[in-house]
């Protein structure tokens, strides 16, 4: 009888000890299964292999074929598939405007056949130098690409001294370069030389050249946030003089 209760008791606890296993066995995690993400279609767009000043000529290492998505492809970009002879046809041109590393090339920032200053002026205008110095230039912090308001100072016979007149005649003017300099440097001030050099209209080009022989000229620098102001030449409002001769009154206007 006894081996009987001890064989129950055994039975008991072996079955209460397998479910407490089963009790704590960890669920099995279940992965859902990924779905893989859909392949972007990639084209080989030129790039710059580093960056280029503006005035660089471009050598074949100067530039490279990146994958570029095709979605991302803007019609200026330089593809291997509608210029594969890119790298070599490109070499010898000349940057007008300043790439970055990585920067997709496009021929709009570029130029053949002409010097720097030329292929950055834009059409219908002309590059004009006046003499400057470090007083007539915001102190020397005018830089290539600034806007300025060119102002003329003539000296009028006065009683005693001369009497100094000023006015600003042209407006919202483009800088080219400053003595030779067209680009700034690390974002700094050019060295002031003698002469800077204007993005003009011809009409303006007859102005200033007409103001320079006549006066001394000086630049003022204007706000960025000005830019959009259309450029104007200020034309002085006209006069009369009385001229008496011989007893005889005559206006003269001019």
């Amino acid at each position: 009888m006894v081996r009987i209760i001890i064989l129950v008791i055994a039975i008991g606890a072996g079955s209460l000890a397998g479910w407490l296993a089963l009790s704590m066995k960890p669920g099995v995690a279940v992965t859902p299964a990924q779905t893989p993400a859909p392949q972007v279609a990639m084209v080989d767009v030129l790039v710059a292999a580093s960056d280029l000043g503006q005035g660089n000529l471009l050598a074949e290492n100067a530039v490279r074929w990146q994958s570029w998505p095709t979605n991302a492809v803007s019609p200026g970009f330089i593809t291997r598939t509608s210029q594969p002879e890119a790298v070599k046809s490109m070499t010898g041109a000349m940057v007008r405007s300043q790439f970055v590393t990585g920067e997709p090339i496009r021929e709009d920032k570029l130029s053949r056949g002409s010097n720097l200053l030329a292929s950055i002026l834009a059409p219908g205008k002309r590059a004009v130098a006046i003499r400057i110095s470090v007083e007539s230039t915001a102190g020397g912090f005018i830089l290539p690409n600034d806007r300025v308001d060119v102002i003329q100072t003539i000296a009028r016979p006065g009683q005693g001294d001369n009497e100094n007149l000023s006015r600003t005649f042209l407006n919202n003017i483009r800088v080219l370069a400053v003595d030779q300099k067209v680009e700034e440097t690390k974002g700094q001030a050019v060295a002031v030389g003698k002469t800077a050099t204007l993005e003009l209209s011809p009409s303006q080009a007859e102005s200033i050249t007409a103001a320079q022989a006549s006066g001394t000229l000086s630049l003022s620098l204007r706000s960025a946030s000005d830019n959009e102001e259309k450029p104007l030449v200020s034309t002085p409002s006209s006069a009369s003089i009385r001229f008496l001769r011989a007893g005889q009154s005559e206006v003269v206007k001019f």
